[in-house]
């Protein structure tokens, strides 16, 4: 078994699915990967489970029976790659927005460069975003800016979703009372992390709009972010002083 589970949540995937999983396992390091579907009508299940037979144990999956949200998905993702024995979790996107073979260098900064969180960064050395709308660009980058000023957390990209953990931080975090589920379970993950001590790295990479399949993303998404990082450092504050 390998040391390393990638954990790629889905929805309609199935354009992108088998290409992502076969791209992985050409790495170098011997990923395993842990896909979690929320009931996709499109058949991506059946697509993982025809590949399981190929690659020997190391392609997993868990199905849900419908949408229950990102940030859901990972908890049960980080759950089982806890009691399965791995010591390096991943979240990674199933469209290839996240490139595969920056693994290996998040993997790295976790076991060799001290980082107890690597953040795949879109925006530590400018703005790294391909295909995507400016207008989208823009808010993303910003919302970065917002959150950083909320939170205190020195971190460029505090939304991005491609992150290697170390097995001690989920060890440590009570994944449980991790509240959101869309796009700001992405902040709040980064900062309970950084308010529990652990150091976050960021990794430069190349983030790539999807080819195929449908976004996943919205308006509300978005809107739960700008008012969850509020509550999140609200909430850290009545902590601190109870």
């Amino acid at each position: 078994m390998s040391s390393s589970i990638v954990i790629i949540p889905t929805y309609n995937e199935k354009e992108n699915i088998e290409k992502i999983i076969r791209s992985v396992f050409t790495q170098e390091h011997p990923f395993d990967i842990l896909v979690i579907d929320d009931g996709s009508p499109d058949g991506t299940a059946a697509i993982v489970k025809n590949l399981q037979q190929e690659y020997n144990g190391r392609l997993n999956i868990i199905e849900r029976p419908c949408k229950l949200g990102l940030g859901t998905a990972y908890i049960a993702g980080f759950k089982w790659g806890l009691s399965h024995g791995y010591e390096y979790i991943f979240e990674m996107d199933a469209d290839f927005s996240h490139n595969p073979a920056d693994l290996s260098r998040l993997l790295d900064a976790c076991r060799n460069g001290g980082a107890d969180v690597a953040i795949g960064s879109r925006y530590i050395t400018g703005v790294n975003v391909v295909n995507w709308p400016v207008s989208r660009v823009l808010m993303s980058y910003f919302a970065s800016i917002y959150v950083r000023l909320i939170t205190g957390m020195n971190i460029k990209d505090t939304t991005a979703g491609f992150k290697c953990y170390r097995r001690k931080v989920l060890e440590t975090l009570d994944l449980d009372s991790i509240k959101f589920k869309g796009y700001a379970f992405q902040i709040e993950m980064k900062f309970t992390a950084y308010r529990a001590g652990f150091r976050l790295v960021e990794v430069p990479i190349i983030f790539i709009n999807r080819v195929e399949g449908v976004s996943k993303m919205s308006g509300g998404i978005f809107g739960e972010a700008m008012f969850g990082v509020i509550q999140l450092k609200l909430n850290s504050i009545f902590k601190k002083t109870a």
